[in-house]
């Protein structure tokens, strides 16, 4: 019997029964490090957690009972520094694997792990270490990254007490990787006071900013087990399997699609760890050397995957493929499955949840819908008024929440040391996502934006998506970013900035070629009105458009010119 069915039922009949009676149990106390990683440990002690290897030829296959071990030994090395329960800690670990152990003896310990990536600036950091208090932070012994927290270190130096790197001698830091293996191997689970308990913070993820400053989501004790949705039910993960999520260890991804719910399901996590840019034909290989069973990419990988010439590859090893962190467009999903015969499965959730919406395993794929309802959050698309919106009819994806101490699993527990901006989008017991949606007449859901992004002209409400998935369509288009703009008859016109793909030139003929297409691909009044040419959209650090600063450019201009 599989640990999974500790805490969950897996073998339903269908969807509907699946999501009528898909419960999970959440045992008091419960504590992923000790209650997951250490009993596969117990149990299956040469069964494998995590394979990982590097663009450099190194390769580590890591056991469950190595990972108990070494999390054992960094909990202890952690204490010798003085970390302990509700400390904060920053780590930015790229992909290194210690990163896995790290996180299980952080949880282990009970201090807050905050994840983050190695591209944050000085400000980044400053900001974050004030806002959540970090008391430490642990990185790889690089000039660049060092050179970052030095200066961070001058205006947080009464809150930040330790600097460590994994291995290295760099002055002013601790070589935590030496520390750890001079630890002792015996890690004694916490009672009482010192122990971890399931509704305080855990883990604690900076939202990537496309509209103002970061905000700080935390995330309980019981939110490993939300993942196993994710991982069973969206990845369609089984015992054996070797699935590989593509994330930098510093985004919320790492925590859906590469530890809580693929162990849970005991698959081990696939790493590769990479320093120079993606490269398609490099993990196209690595799935055919080390038999990967299951991929999860956003939209983004799978484009550069599907123009390789895939025929060079097996992929005979691949069952599984799904795909997330922007909605699909249907010619990347058709494409895919013409080369490898498998059908993308969508997800759709956020850093604040869990997923809220997928193609399950019962369900068939509709190209460039999110799919169907998850159980648990049992999320509704409401109106301005509060109803639920009927088939067809765009609205907001909410969750219900009855009270505080009826949380759905894998809600975020709120903003962390910010109630004000927790109220803003958690009232009247409704958790408001701040994205837009409808469904059709099979219960699929559709994406339509963020609730800032829609346009209303002329009456229409109309998502950039849409339009800007029509216009990727065309050869001529490598990116698209699609917003409204004033408009003193239409009330907002639709802009579309574009990023040619190479070998082509913006002109006007092209713009009117690029509209005219997207007339013929989508409905006729979405089209752009505006299309203005660019080599490069502004992005969060996590790749996401800023569409919120396209909108101030072009608000600047139009006062340039009162």
């Amino acid at each position: 019997m599989g640990i999974i069915h500790k805490y969950c039922q897996t073998d339903f009949t269908s969807y509907e029964d699946f999501y009528k009676n898909f419960r999970v149990n959440m045992p008091d106390g419960f504590n992923f490090g000790y209650d997951v990683v250490d009993e596969l440990a117990k149990e299956k002690p040469d069964k494998k957690a995590l394979v990982w290897c590097n663009d450099r030829g190194e390769e580590k296959i890591i056991t469950f009972a190595e990972m108990k071990r070494m999390s054992d030994k960094m909990a202890n090395a952690l204490r010798g520094l003085g970390i302990g329960k509700g400390d904060a800690v920053l780590v930015m670990l790229k992909r290194r694997y210690e990163y896995w152990y790290f996180t299980v003896a952080m949880h282990k310990i009970g201090a807050i792990l905050i994840p983050a990536t190695h591209m944050l600036t000085v400000k980044d950091l400053v900001y974050r270490i004030k806002a959540a208090d970090i008391k430490m932070v642990l990185t790889v012994n690089e000039d660049e990254l060092c050179g970052k927290i030095d200066a961070a270190e001058e205006a947080t130096a009464d809150i930040l007490k330790v600097k460590a790197v994994l291995a290295g001698e760099r002055a002013g830091y601790v070589q935590f990787n030496r520390l750890a293996e001079e630890s002792g191997e015996v890690f004694v689970r916490p009672t009482g006071k010192d122990a971890p308990e399931s509704r305080e913070v855990m883990i604690a993820y900076f939202t990537s900013g496309t509209t103002g400053l970061p905000k700080i989501v935390a995330h309980d004790y019981y939110y490993p087990l939300c993942h196993i949705t994710t991982a069973k039910f969206w990845h369609n993960l089984d015992d054996g399997d070797l699935h590989l999520t593509e994330a930098d260890t510093g985004w919320a991804k790492t925590s859906w699609g590469r530890i809580y719910g693929q162990w849970l399901c005991e698959a081990a996590v696939f790493v590769y760890d990479f320093d120079k840019r993606f490269t398609p034909s490099d993990f196209l290989a690595l799935i055919d050397k080390y038999g990967i069973t299951s991929f999860c990419a956003p939209p983004t990988i799978y484009r550069l995957l599907i123009k390789e010439d895939l025929g060079k590859f097996s992929l005979k090893s691949l069952k599984k493929a799904s795909i997330a962190g922007e909605p699909l467009n249907p010619e990347v999903y058709y494409q895919w499955l013409q080369a490898t015969g498998l059908k993308l499965h969508e997800g759709y959730g956020q850093t604040e949840c869990t997923v809220l919406f997928a193609t399950n395993p019962w369900s068939e794929p509709k190209p460039g819908s999110m799919g169907l309802p998850m159980p648990l959050t049992c999320c509704k698309i409401l109106d301005a008024d509060g109803r639920e919106c009927e088939v067809g009819d765009e609205g907001e994806i909410c969750m219900p929440v009855p009270d505080a101490a009826h949380r759905p699993l894998g809600l975020f527990m709120g903003y962390y040391r910010d109630e004000a901006l927790t109220q803003k989008v958690l009232y009247n017991g409704i958790y408001h996502t701040g994205d837009m949606a409808w469904r059709d007449e099979d219960g699929y859901v559709w994406f339509s934006g963020r609730n800032d992004d829609i346009i209303k002209s002329s009456g229409y409400r109309i998502g950039p998506f849409e339009v800007e998935s029509a216009l990727i369509e065309h050869p001529a288009v490598l990116e698209a970013a699609v917003t409204g703009v004033p408009d003193p008859e239409r009330g907002f016109s639709v802009k579309a900035t574009v990023v040619l793909a190479k070998g082509h030139t913006g002109s006007e003929v092209l713009k009117k070629e690029l509209q005219d297409h997207v007339k013929k691909v989508t409905a006729p009044y979405k089209y752009p009105r505006i299309i203005e040419f660019v080599d490069e959209l502004p992005k969060t650090i996590s790749g996401k458009i800023r569409r919120v600063e396209i909108r101030e450019q072009d608000a600047k201009g139009d006062e340039a010119h009162d």
